[in-house]
């Protein structure tokens, strides 16, 4: 997927799945980015996009 900021974005569902429903419950959503927990129950834009780019600049 390509966007403004250039990421790519991997949709797992934790539904049926006990050890990801035991780690996140009613978390979700929740954001990683790069592996790293970003976030959890909601996405604010402005935030991800400050961070993505925070992220960036580290490696």
């Amino acid at each position: 997927m390509k966007t403004e900021l250039d990421y790519s974005i991997e949709i797992t569902y934790i539904d049926g799945n006990a050890e990801l429903e035991k780690l996140y419950g009613e978390q979700v959503p929740v954001t990683h980015i790069d592996g790293e927990h970003h976030d959890f129950w909601r996405v604010d834009p402005e935030r991800f996009r400050a961070c993505l780019e925070i992220h960036r600049q580290r490696q």
